[in-house]
């Protein structure tokens, strides 16, 4: 047997890590409890130790890797000027069910509240742990009295200085990513000679960054496992019971919006039956379960879609190729839900603006995040700096990443294959064959 057939898979190993941390942490709290000195030790200079090196190896690129992404992304979107309406269905259609995908998901979570299913107990001594810089962060940001609603808005969106928001300990991901969108769109604008220097460096920073968190996974493993065994040892089965139902949460929101959001839009954008489109695309939609990645699963996507769906190559080439990065609403519904679920572990109430915030971030979030599997940690990660939750809690939620990731992945993909199909037959196209579209 070869070496290459004797490695295990990355997800195989943070699944490992997982179970070895959980059951560990668990056995510890059983026996030991918390407050025992030998424990304390053990996580105090070990198990900390290891989890704080893998967040700040992830921290130390997440910036250059969000930001080229989003404007790399959005340049994709917007060759508007150039492709006129289909450009522009393309990009109304991107962000119109990328805000649904995360009303779906905000929704969700906000009725269950996984979050909160732990004793209030283990809910104070995770607030405290985990939650304790919020507080001074909300005050830090709360505007004066005397500003008005108008300007705290355009305070809060736009940055003064890019530079400098990115620049500090913190970095404010809403002036990162209104700065990005910018860039992004007057790219378009550019004659595209001048235009392609700037963004094959943006390519090519994003492309070095990205294998810095390749990199950086490797050791996601034995990270997830000492982060795990920390979090376990301190709060016991609770948190455990509150993972399953987050799993639940973000199960159900991708459901909902596949079978319910997807199917409406095929029915009534594309005029199509909900059933013979799921049918006839359902080797695109395993393809993308099995791989986790958007960008692996496009060249099957594109097969599909002209093959069984009749979408033209013109149209099917565009819209599918900018979808694999850009029209990503599982993965914005994905991130609405992880950041609210562990700022609900943490004690952390975000008002309706704060969860606002999130949704603006996490619709963009699923333009800007890499089509690729796990690529929405990062962006996770400094979501949570943003709004003062400790990133250590993202432990909790890598280990059940990958199924999630493939189910997310599924979501991204067919809502790329529905976008080519409304776009195609807005432009007058036929569908299907023929009488079949509206069966």
């Amino acid at each position: 047997m070869s070496d290459e057939r004797k490695r295990m898979p990355l997800h195989k190993k943070i699944l490992v890590g997982l179970v070895v941390g959980a059951g560990a942490g668990l056995l510890v709290n059983a026996g030991l409890g918390p407050a025992d000195p030998r424990a304390g030790w053990v996580m105090r200079n070990v198990t900390e130790p290891v989890g704080q090196l893998f967040l700040r190896l992830l921290l130390m690129v997440v910036v250059p890797l969000v930001f080229s992404s989003l404007v790399v992304g959005v340049a994709g979107i917007g060759n508007i000027r150039q492709l006129g309406r289909v450009g522009f269905k393309c990009l109304a259609y991107t962000v119109v069910l990328s805000a649904i995908s995360v009303a779906v998901g905000l929704t969700v979570v906000n009725v269950i509240r996984p979050g909160e299913r732990i004793s209030p107990e283990t809910a104070a001594a995770i607030e405290a742990r985990y939650g304790s810089d919020a507080a001074a962060r909300v005050q830090a940001a709360a505007p004066p009295a005397n500003v008005s609603v108008g300007t705290r808005i355009v305070e809060t969106l736009i940055p003064s200085n890019p530079i400098a928001a990115v620049a500090a300990a913190t970095p404010n991901l809403l002036h990162l990513m209104f700065f990005g969108l910018v860039l992004g769109i007057a790219t378009t604008l550019v004659p595209p000679s001048t235009a392609a220097p700037f963004l094959g460096f943006l390519e090519g920073l994003y492309a070095v960054s990205a294998k810095i968190i390749d990199g950086v996974m490797g050791i996601a493993p034995y990270a997830v496992a000492c982060l795990l065994f920390t979090s376990m040892a301190s709060f016991g089965f609770d948190l455990l019971g509150a993972l399953a139902w987050y799993v639940v949460t973000v199960l159900l929101g991708l459901a909902i919006h596949m079978f319910g959001v997807y199917s409406l839009a095929v029915s009534l954008l594309a005029r199509i039956s909900p059933l013979e489109f799921f049918r006839r695309i359902r080797t695109a939609m395993l393809t993308a379960f099995s791989t986790s990645s958007s960008a692996a699963t496009l060249p099957t996507a594109l097969r599909v879609s002209e093959e069984n769906l009749k979408i033209p190559r013109e149209i099917n080439s565009f819209v599918l190729t900018v979808g694999a990065t850009a029209n990503q609403n599982g993965t914005a519904l994905y991130e609405g839900v992880t950041v609210l679920f562990l700022a609900q572990v943490a004690g952390v109430d975000l008002t309706l603006g704060g969860q606002l915030g999130v949704a603006y971030l996490a619709i963009l979030g699923g333009i800007g995040t890499a089509g690729v599997p796990s690529g929405s940690i990062p962006f996770v990660i400094l979501i949570l700096i943003s709004i003062g939750v400790d990133p250590s809690l993202i432990a909790i939620i890598i280990g059940v990443d990958r199924i999630l990731d493939m189910c997310r992945t599924t979501l991204n993909v067919t809502g790329d294959i529905a976008a080519a199909a409304y776009v195609a037959r807005s432009e007058g196209y036929p569908l299907l064959e023929e009488g079949e579209a509206a069966a």
